[in-house]
């Protein structure tokens, strides 16, 4: 069989690392969107409404990646989408010098470009995704919030098993504006947060929230736009700003796991106070949502 191959271009190729995205990715046994094979990433994903199923690997030519295409098997299908996926998910098409050069200079910093070089900030293509995923995630540690997102993917996320692998797509919005909360609380989700799903997926099914306005819009009109909704603070806003409009100053300076990044990196006996945490990252700006980021990932296994 002759497989569909498409090159996926990569940006500041000297500072990217698939092996480092991959480590990542691979951070939970709870997920379900993607699997990590061999050193190859694969995932089901829309191309011009139609699930796909590619196998993302490092590529022959430097400064590529390489999609080949699973399913439809045989098939050909636009790349295009593909690309623009691929692209936006592992932000293929930033440049982290600047960053890496201004870490040199800030002492709680410095020395992470050296550890994680080529990492990338690893994004959420799907706005959906993005805003319900610190929806799920809020006031529980991230090992029960692995076991909700699943249940929450598994039972309302489009299904189809390839060569016996099961592979999903991300619940649509308009099936969670269709559920009751009564569906949500026997999985586990609280009352408060399957009202909020249900409410944010609503918001997105008659239009009120859509990428072409969010995508319309400056940091600080987009972070106030998404915290007038129901369930979503300033730390879900500027995670979702962060995955998924990429705004480089989305600052999560709420997340308990930046906390013990800075703990653990300055030696600290308590996790930091909130003056202490502005005080901290008051001169990132532009590299905070890298900053942010690269201390998460300080937090992982080598």
């Amino acid at each position: 069989m002759t497989w569909q191959k498409i090159k996926i271009p990569v940006n500041d190729a000297q500072n990217f690392s698939f092996a480092e995205c991959l480590h990542f990715l691979g951070r939970s046994d709870k997920e379900c969107l993607h699997y990590i094979r061999n050193g190859k990433l694969q995932k089901m994903l829309l191309a011009d409404g139609e699930p796909v199923v590619v196998e993302i690997a490092a590529g022959d030519i430097p400064g590529h990646l390489e999609a080949r295409v699973i399913a439809p098997a045989g098939g050909q299908v636009p790349e295009a989408p593909i690309i623009r996926y691929v692209t936006h998910w592992l932000h293929l098409d930033a440049n982290l010098q600047s960053f890496y050069d201004y870490t040199e200079k800030d002492p709680l910093l410095k020395g992470l470009a050296q550890e994680y070089r080529g990492l990338r900030l690893v994004g959420m293509p799907d706005l959906f995704e993005a805003i319900s995923w610190p929806i799920i995630g809020q006031q529980i540690n991230l090992g029960f919030a692995y076991t909700l997102r699943q249940r929450f993917i598994t039972n309302f996320g489009y299904h189809a098993i390839v060569d016996g692998t099961d592979y999903y797509l991300y619940p649509h919005p308009a099936v969670i504006a269709a559920l009751t909360p009564d569906q949500l609380t026997p999985m586990q989700f609280s009352r408060s947060k399957a009202l909020y799903l249900i409410e944010t997926a609503k918001q997105m099914a008659d239009g009120h929230l859509n990428e072409t306005d969010l995508g319309a819009m400056n940091y600080e009109q987009a972070r106030e736009s998404l915290v007038a909704l129901k369930g979503i603070g300033n730390w879900s806003a500027n995670y979702t700003l962060m995955k998924y409009r990429r705004f480089p100053q989305s600052i999560l300076l709420e997340d308990v796991g930046l906390h013990n990044a800075i703990k653990n990196r300055l030696h600290l006996e308590a996790k930091p106070s909130m003056a202490e945490l502005q005080q901290y990252t008051k001169s990132w700006k532009e590299h905070a949502a890298y900053a942010t980021f690269y201390l998460w990932r300080s937090l992982l296994p080598q």
